[in-house]
């Protein structure tokens, strides 16, 4: 069975040079020119990888990513953007996209990322407690929330993955740029403050006192270790 991508570009030559080597490939390719059309097919259609343009008509990429979290979506989402600031790649990134690629890209090299997420999805169908349980915190890796004492809080994509790497490796440390590797396939700029961000975020969602964490626990110099009985 062909694996689906979603193709989500409103310039017409790009969109067009895209699905011409994705079918070369051996993908079967679906077009959005718009953030509306984008919605319209995730909400009707299955697929097996999302390329996302930030800057489309009628819904940007970002709000397509809101959407999908809200939605609870499930895929591996690469960004397409001419937008090349971190503040961009960040904001991508925090909100589920699996990898961020910059135009003009190399089509060899988007090929390859395309590949590497979509076997890494097929891997990770695996191998995992459905929930994983500390303090007074339960994570449901299935239905991407946990139970604090803030209540029910819906996690990103990006979050469970991040939490399944160091609750696999729990009580060892991890480094940042492991993280990174693993989670996103790929390192990832600036890698130290897109970790540090998420890290935070745990800590306020599961620790009683995030200044003063029990769980999440920094390595000075080196990244974090997960820590629970």
């Amino acid at each position: 069975m062909k694996h689906r991508i979603l193709l989500a570009e409103d310039e017409d030559n790009i969109r067009s040079m895209l699905k011409y080597n994705l079918q070369e490939e051996g993908f079967e390719t679906v077009e959005a020119a718009d953030g509306a059309i984008t919605k319209q097919k995730l909400s009707e259609e299955h697929f097996d990888l999302l390329l996302l343009d930030l800057m489309m008509p009628k819904f940007s990429g970002l709000e397509v990513l809101d959407y999908i979290n809200a939605e609870n979506l499930h895929l591996p989402i690469i960004i397409l953007s001419a937008k090349d600031n971190a503040s961009d790649r960040i904001e991508g990134l925090r909100k589920g996209a699996d990898d961020y690629v910059t135009k003009p890209f190399n089509l060899e090299e988007l090929l390859l990322r395309i590949e590497k997420l979509i076997n890494r999805k097929s891997s990770n169908q695996e191998v995992y407690s459905q929930t994983l349980s500390f303090g007074n915190n339960t994570i449901n890796f299935e239905s991407y929330e946990a139970t604090t004492k803030h209540g029910l809080v819906s996690l990103t994509k990006t979050e469970v993955a991040i939490l399944k790497l160091l609750y696999q490796r729990k009580n060892q440390v991890v480094s940042r740029k492991e993280i990174l590797n693993s989670v996103y396939g790929f390192e990832v700029f600036p890698a130290t403050r897109t970790i540090d961000n998420f890290i935070m975020s745990f800590r306020k969602y599961f620790e009683e006192d995030p200044k003063i964490p029990e769980f999440f626990i920094s390595v000075r110099g080196i990244g974090y270790k997960f820590v629970a009985k």
